[in-house]
């Protein structure tokens, strides 16, 4: 299991102070209400997916916000959007989902694809789910790095520190991390840590 799975979908800062934790209409409508006052600081909106800022359209009224952004609204979540088919799907196994995309291999790649059970398309999705068990660890570590370093980037370049802790994050040492980023605002912290690591104790105190 990713750190992901443990994360609400979208976050809002106010500077450094995390607004807003969840679902996509219930950060607007916070964000929405910090810059109808007088905000502190620039107000970003991030998908935890990613660690990527996102913009936001908080025009019209609280039921409208909620509307545009619940999943039969405007914006439904990039899960949905990739899983939403490009055109109709013709002949084959709709049930499966299957996509049809261009593959390139050398011919005797495809003379070896040819000889085993099912044809190639068949081998093709074997070997891809043998490779996703095998490497699912390394995958979700560099997702979540990645992801970790996309809020540090936006929220965090100029905190004292920042090039080290960027360094420590990419090479998984979580101490010497803690140790560099313990002098940032709490809710800066406390998100890096939640985004690249899926624990601690001041990930536990997110909302």
């Amino acid at each position: 299991m990713s750190p992901i799975d443990h994360l609400p979908s979208h976050t809002a800062f106010e500077g450094h102070r995390r607004l807003a934790s969840g679902p996509f209409g219930v950060v607007a409508l916070a964000v929405r209400r910090a810059m109808d006052g007088q905000p502190s600081g620039p107000v970003l909106v991030f998908d935890n997916a990613t660690g990527r800022t996102i913009d936001i359209d908080t025009r019209g009224s609280d039921a409208d916000i909620v509307a545009r952004f619940s999943p039969e609204g405007g914006r439904a979540d990039a899960a949905d959007q990739e899983d939403a088919p490009d055109a109709p799907r013709g002949r084959g196994r709709p049930k499966l989902g299957v996509v049809a995309r261009e593959v390139t291999l050398l011919p005797r790649h495809w003379d070896w694809l040819a000889q085993q059970p099912g044809g190639a398309s068949v081998a093709l999705r074997k070997l891809v789910e043998e490779a996703r068990r095998a490497n699912a660890h390394g995958d979700n570590r560099r997702v979540a790095r990645e992801r970790a370093y996309h809020f540090m980037s936006a929220i965090a370049g100029d905190l004292p520190g920042f090039e080290e802790a960027s360094r420590a994050l990419f090479a998984d040492d979580r101490q010497r991390m803690d140790e560099l980023i313990a002098g940032w605002p709490e809710d800066v912290r406390g998100h890096v840590v939640w985004l690249g690591f899926g624990g601690g104790a001041e990930a536990r105190r997110q909302p």
